[in-house]
């Protein structure tokens, strides 16, 4: 026995396949526009099934009418609707949705509801597909209509999951360069002020995560000449012991630091892991022993 969804979708596409014929009363936009209600009414009918594909599937029939139709804004919403429901079991499909989403959205200048798409894209790619190098690129995507868009909250918080992702893909040029994006950003304002320390660790530790200890001390005095209140900090008392740590080759005093700062300011796990990334270069680094 089929479901309610399986026959509104028949009666769905019938009518999209349908003949206009030569009736004053009806025409080619109106048999669109009734295939579209019906796809939409299927999509819900099999959301109530918990038939997330196939809800998935009816949503995007009901955009391509709408697209048939040139109702455009109808067609991103129906894009993204179906993208709701892939995510509960079909990830891929839910970025492919979210793409066709965000394409119609920019081409009716309605920028900052694609950001939002390019965030949802992020999400799903980082913690529902795996895919960090694919959520990395989407986070500085929306981050930059954000900013374009004078969103700059929204945009800064894009960029802070950009160069996590970054750091922990390796990629330390690029995490620096977002995360000090950000602190600059932030020193203007009383409310963000406070949060430009965290961001100058981080990005000192990608500088010493790519080896190179000069570059990561000079980064160090640029952010003191930036913030002089960081100078004071516990974070910049810390990256400086560890580039001293690291530059002698000494990894039991490298590691004695990381656990004095660890015992008052618990290390998230995204610094322990860069963290033993130092610490084993220490050992491997020949020129440091």
């Amino acid at each position: 026995m089929s479901s309610q969804g399986d026959q509104l979708r028949q009666k769905a596409d019938k009518k999209a396949s349908s003949s206009s014929g030569f009736s004053f009363f009806s025409s080619s936009s109106s048999k669109f526009e009734e295939a579209h209600d019906l796809y939409q009414s299927a999509g819900n009918a099999y959301k109530m099934d918990n038939a997330h594909k196939e809800a998935g599937d009816c949503f995007c029939k009901a955009a391509e009418m709408a697209l048939k139709n040139d109702e455009k804004d109808d067609a991103a919403n129906d894009f993204w609707t179906a993208s709701k429901s892939y995510k509960k079991s079909h990830p891929e499909l839910a970025v492919a949705a979210l793409q066709k989403t965000i394409q119609l959205y920019k081409e009716k200048g309605r920028f900052r509801q694609a950001a939002d798409r390019h965030k949802e894209i992020a999400a799903i790619l980082a913690q529902e597909g795996g895919d960090i190098a694919g959520a990395l690129e989407a986070y500085e995507a929306a981050g930059d209509i954000y900013m374009n868009e004078d969103a700059t909250a929204s945009a800064n918080q894009c960029y802070k999951e950009a160069a996590e992702l970054a750091g922990s893909l390796g990629q330390y040029p690029r995490a620096v360069q977002f995360f000090e994006r950000v602190a600059q950003a932030s020193l203007g304002s009383a409310l963000t002020r406070y949060g430009v320390k965290e961001y100058y660790l981080k990005a000192g530790l990608c500088w010493l995560a790519s080896g190179d200890v000069v570059s990561t001390k000079r980064a160090i005095d640029n952010y003191c000449n930036a913030d002089p209140s960081f100078a004071t900090t516990r974070e910049c008392k810390f990256l400086n012991s560890i580039a001293d740590a690291y530059d002698g080759g000494d990894q039991e005093e490298f590691t004695a630091h990381v656990a004095e700062y660890d015992r008052l300011t618990k290390l998230d796990a995204w610094k322990t892991s860069l963290l033993l990334n130092i610490k084993r270069s220490i050992a491997s680094e020949p020129g440091l022993v």
